[in-house]
């Protein structure tokens, strides 16, 4: 999994001494020692720590310092999809234990194995494998969302881990009220883009279990495998395309110029976004022809959560490295959005 960075001793958000009391008393047997923990960098909006008592590692996941918005930081539901897919030919880490309790911490967080892999964020990164190799990759970052999307929810008993009648309507609704809660600036073309997007919310399709953030930079690969899928804090029951859409808009966000999201897209070999839809389409059997309005909504949604990550910024309540050029990337999203989506 991701390497770590931080003070050991006391990372921003986690008290290893007080982890280690409750995985004693929660897991006995765990840990062989004190812990110490260093956070994941990379994250933007849930925190990520790996933990080592010396012998084993894990992972820790818990809320963002600060200004957090209502629903999106649910650590109850990121470790109940989790544990359910465990038996799924999704890859996901296994699940250790999940605290509720807001006192050891000071919020929710959850424990989970530690997984070998890398997050592939940028060109670079991909270009050292080889066009041929990057292609794999991508291909097969497509064909595990199909395997995700082909999960019976009701078999892995996630029937009611969402409400998918009216899905898209409420997403959008949703999203409008999470970027009021962080707006804190005039960002022009966003209004028009959402109104349009009301205006024209497709019907309900069959539903299925929705990652809310699939891509590149969301998974662990290891030797040309994908190791785990991970971020599952959006995760739901609804309109699959909204997953294929987000990634899409990702692929298209990081093509603009110097990005704050993920570049995985302008390395050679990388699949184009006609063979990520097309590749996508044939796996899964569904029809993709509306794609365009779940584009011009995934792009802003992409707005809404740098925005809000701009937000904890700019209030100086985020932890790591590299959020200066954030708001910076918004407005450029917007306009994707609109020239997207045109009704």
């Amino acid at each position: 999994m991701r390497s770590g960075q931080g003070d050991p001793e006391q990372p921003p958000g986690l008290d290893p001494a007080r982890l280690r009391d409750y995985l004693d008393a929660h897991v006995p047997g765990l840990t062989a020692g004190p812990l110490t923990g260093e956070v994941v960098p990379g994250g933007r909006s849930n925190l990520t720590y790996v933990v080592t008592d010396g012998r084993s590692r894990w992972v820790v996941r818990r809320p963002p310092l600060g200004h957090v918005l209502p629903t999106a930081h649910d650590m109850t539901r990121e470790h109940r999809v989790i544990s359910a897919l465990a038996p799924t030919p999704v890859p996901v880490p296994g699940t250790i234990a999940l605290c509720q309790d807001a006192d050891v911490l000071g919020a929710p967080f959850y424990v989970m194995e530690y997984v070998e892999g890398k997050p592939y964020r940028s060109d670079t990164q991909l270009a050292e494998l080889g066009p041929e190799r990057t292609k794999a990759i991508g291909e097969r970052l497509i064909d595990t969302l199909v395997d995700l999307h082909a999960v019976d929810p009701v078999a892995v008993k996630l029937e009611d881990f969402g409400r998918p009648q009216g899905f898209l309507e409420r997403q959008v609704r949703r999203w409008k009220k999470q970027l009021d809660a962080s707006r804190s600036r005039d960002l022009p073309g966003i209004d028009s883009l959402h109104e349009r997007l009301v205006a024209a919310v497709p019907g309900d399709a069959e539903p299925t279990i929705v990652h809310g953030d699939y891509r590149l930079d969301n998974v662990l690969v290891r030797d040309g495998r994908i190791t785990a899928v991970l971020d599952w804090e959006m995760s739901t029951l609804g309109d699959p395309l909204t997953d294929l859409a987000l990634m899409v808009a990702y692929a298209e966000a990081g093509k603009i110029g110097p990005s704050v999201v993920s570049t995985v897209s302008t390395a050679p070999g990388y699949p184009g976004t006609e063979d990520v839809v097309g590749r996508y389409a044939q796996g899964s059997g569904r029809d993709v022809s509306n794609l365009d309005w779940y584009i011009g909504f995934a792009f802003f949604k992409l707005a809404v959560i740098l925005e809000g990550i701009y937000y904890r910024f700019s209030h100086g309540q985020t932890v790591g490295e590299g959020f200066e050029a954030i708001g910076d990337a918004v407005i450029p999203l917007i306009r994707l959005g609109n020239d997207t989506f045109k009704d």
